[in-house]
């Protein structure tokens, strides 16, 4: 009985990634930027329903998140799904290790020497070098959680033809530093003032030792330039067309977030996808329940999303 359950558990899973290895291929890609090689996977379908010259660029949320949505404490394997979803439907799709994260180290620099501004630079880069080395000319850019903000700005600093915000922030990271500490009362007076002066361009004189792995000085210069930037003054500034999509139990990002968004930019598309939470799967807004789906990569993708995205490709 116990193999019986074990094999109606995991066959629609064992089914998905048999079709994944019949309908596509997989390469490793290693792109030389500056100092770094950014290491990265080009899924494509085998036979292309669609335009061969279409590449969905996957960038992937903050901290040590890697090219398949995973970091070193949460395997949920989202946008490596993701890839694999947009595969099946015909669309090649490049995901990658952002700069110091997973595969693409960096030796050269160190932590303090990390901006905002450097992910953003290695991404147009990219973009670039898949335009004019592997011939895309029909180059979408689709970013997760923070990866919105650096897929926006980027994408008004290279030729792409499409913007996808996925669960994207709609405010600056400043502000939602703030929301999140708001409830720590032994941390948010002193933590307020050091945002505000990093906000402002400046670093504080001193830092108290209960802040210190949060506002250590070598990310200071780091969280300055993260700070100046306003993602609804950032998609404002978009001249092509534009996809929002947010789930209603993301624990992460608000719905607001991705209303504030549209607001700033009327023309694009706002899909409010109902039960869909921050890793794009469905589940409801208990927070236990919610938190479960971060640690199983065995979980389907939302149903919703894979098919409002090539609705929005097509």
């Amino acid at each position: 009985m116990r193999n019986l359950i074990f094999i109606l558990l995991f066959f629609p899973l064992l089914v998905f990634s048999q079709k994944i290895k019949r309908k596509c291929i997989s390469q490793d890609k290693e792109i030389i930027v500056n100092t770094c090689k950014i290491h990265g996977t080009l899924l494509s379908p085998k036979k292309k329903k669609q335009d061969k010259h279409t590449l969905v660029i996957i960038v992937a949320g903050s901290g040590p998140t890697d090219r398949n949505g995973n970091n070193p404490q949460l395997k949920n394997n989202s946008l490596k799904l993701l890839a694999e979803g947009l595969c099946l439907e015909g669309y090649s799709s490049f995901r990658y290790d952002k700069r110091m994260i997973g595969e693409s180290v960096d030796t050269t620099i160190k932590e303090k020497d990390l901006r905002f501004d450097t992910y953003i630079n290695d991404l147009v880069s990219i973009v670039n070098f898949f335009r004019d080395s592997l011939n895309y000319s029909n180059i979408v850019l689709a970013g997760h959680s923070e990866g919105s903000l650096i897929a926006m700005i980027a994408s008004q600093k290279t030729k792409v033809k499409k913007f996808i915000s996925l669960n994207g922030a709609g405010y600056s990271a400043d502000e939602i530093l703030k929301k999140q500490l708001k409830d720590n009362k032994a941390i948010k007076t002193d933590a307020y003032k050091i945002i505000d002066i990093l906000k402002s361009g400046n670093k504080p004189d001193t830092i108290p030792d209960k802040l210190k792995v949060l506002f250590r000085k070598s990310v200071q210069d780091y969280l300055i330039s993260w700070f100046k930037y306003d993602p609804a003054n950032e998609i404002s500034k978009l001249k092509i067309p534009a996809l929002i999509i947010q789930g209603t139990t993301d624990i992460q990002v608000d719905t607001n977030d991705a209303k504030r968004l549209h607001s700033a930019y009327p023309k694009s598309k706002l899909i409010i996808i109902d039960g869909m939470n921050h890793i794009f799967r469905e589940v409801s807004s208990n927070y236990l329940e919610n938190l479960k789906t971060y640690y199983n990569p065995e979980l389907p993708l939302h149903k919703e999303l894979i098919k409002e995205i090539v609705q929005f490709l097509n």
